[in-house]
């Protein structure tokens, strides 16, 4: 089982790599998708924060393969490998779920963030930098990532309040649910590091449009950068 369990994890890693070149191109919700169109939405980062993505893929894939090669029957491993598995498992035909469903893509990449924050939680205290990190970082993008698609998705079904209002709201979620992650795991600093960087983003792309969302944003990133360096020191 750990030795399937790894291999998975590995060629789940390169599927998920893959998969943006089998859809369609994404950056946020179209306009037929909401009944409320999101056009750049205040809680969407700016572009440039997606480019994340190219280090979570291949440090996922380049920490897959150090598990094949060398933790095939680790049982810290193997305990942190089968949540991140359902993760990937999701994470593998998101962008065409996402591209058909805004509703099916919010509740999918909310299951993605749970799977990776339970690996992140299980990761295995040895090999840090081959596991937790990598893993850590993709918990906390799928952190920032499932609430800003949460708040584009009411704000896009009218529901309650404005893309404004979703967008305080949003992040604020994205706070508190990063705090009392990290406070379950202080010695994984590097999953705040993309919350802190999609906060930065969100206020780069709102910049003096919306200057309450932007001031959010930035208190937001100090709060948790400050929360990394104390743990750090």
């Amino acid at each position: 089982m750990r030795q399937i369990s790894a291999l998975a994890t590995l060629v789940l890693s390169v599927l998920f790599a893959l998969s943006p070149l089998f859809t369609d191109p994404f950056s946020g919700f179209e306009s037929d998708q909401l009944p409320v169109p999101q056009v750049d939405p205040p809680i969407q980062p700016a572009g440039y924060a997606f480019a994340i993505w190219g280090l979570l893929y291949a440090w996922l894939i380049v920490s897959a393969v150090f598990g094949v090669l060398k933790r095939r029957a680790d049982d810290g491993w193997h305990r942190a490998r089968l949540p991140l598995i359902a993760s990937l498992a999701i994470g593998v035909p998101w962008l065409a779920i996402a591209n058909a469903s805004a509703i099916w893509a919010t509740f999918c990449i909310i299951l993605m963030a749970i799977g990776a924050i339970a690996a992140t939680l299980r990761a295995p205290a040895q090999d840090r930098w081959w596991f937790q990190a990598p893993v850590a970082l993709y918990a906390g993008w799928l952190t920032a990532a499932s609430c800003v698609s949460l708040g584009s998705t009411l704000a896009g079904y009218g529901i309650l309040t404005g893309s404004t209002g979703w967008a305080v709201i949003g992040i604020t979620l994205g706070l508190i649910l990063a705090i009392l992650v990290f406070r379950q795991r202080p010695s994984a600093p590097e999953y705040l590091g993309p919350v802190i960087w999609a906060l930065v983003g969100i206020a780069v792309a709102n910049g003096s449009d919306l200057w309450g969302v932007t001031l959010l944003a930035l208190a937001g990133s100090a709060v948790l950068l400050g929360l990394a360096v104390i743990r750090a020191r």
